[in-house]
């Protein structure tokens, strides 16, 4: 036998002491995930106040957008166009297609404005997207970590301990599943409006730069 071998007792008391030290950072992360996970709220309740103040019809816009271009009135077709902005990422990639939509070469570029935009949002999306798993992972570890020290407890006849780990442990669960359902409701809801705005913007894009569109308008 190898006077170092590596026992499975050994094994048992590393990763019990891994376990261990992991508590306080789970503590602090599940903290920080409910943090993030208010600020979210928040900015989703700045976004929610923002569209319902920008309501507008997107075909209508966009035929006066068209017009306006017609007119070669680049300043006059922006005005109208902006009005479909909803967000700053939205204002930006409808600059861009009123900029190229009669350009040479421009269906490329709003093509690749439409494209920044759909990434841009799922990033935004990736935020809340993690947090659905984070949360309850981080529940989960907040749950058991303590458990380990609480049954020792409990084995040494330590009541008051034993009631300690368990209180913690059951808390972190409560607070781990409240940022997972929190931050899933926002994914949706999100998806569905950020869907919404690409299709807006894909239907302005191609209103304005259809040749067959300009070319029968007054």
């Amino acid at each position: 036998m190898f006077p170092y071998a590596l026992t499975s007792h050994g094994v048992d008391t590393a990763i019990f002491r891994v376990a261990d030290t992991l508590e306080v950072p789970v503590l602090v992360l599940a903290l920080v995930a409910l943090a993030v996970v208010i600020f979210e709220v928040g900015a989703f309740a700045v976004e929610l106040r923002t569209r319902r103040a920008a309501r507008t019809d997107v075909e209508d816009a966009a035929a006066t957008t068209r017009r306006a271009l017609l007119a070669d009135d680049a300043h006059g077709a922006a005005r109208a166009a902006s009005v479909v902005a909803h967000s700053g990422p939205m204002a930006q990639t409808i600059a861009v297609i009123v900029a190229h939509a009669r350009r040479p070469g421009g269906e490329h570029r709003l093509n690749k404005a439409l494209a920044d935009f759909d990434y841009d949002a799922q990033r935004r999306l990736a935020r809340t997207r993690l947090l659905v798993r984070a949360g309850p992972a981080l529940g989960l570890m907040g749950t058991l970590i303590p458990l380990s020290p609480g049954l020792t407890g409990l084995a040494q006849g330590n009541v008051a301990k034993l009631s300690s780990n368990l209180r913690v442990a059951f808390s972190v669960t409560v607070l781990g599943l409240l940022v997972g359902a929190v931050a899933y409701g926002l994914s949706l809801y999100r998806d569905r409006m950020y869907g919404q705005d690409l299709s807006d913007l894909e239907y302005l894009s191609a209103v304005v730069s259809d040749p067959r569109e300009l070319e029968e308008a007054p």
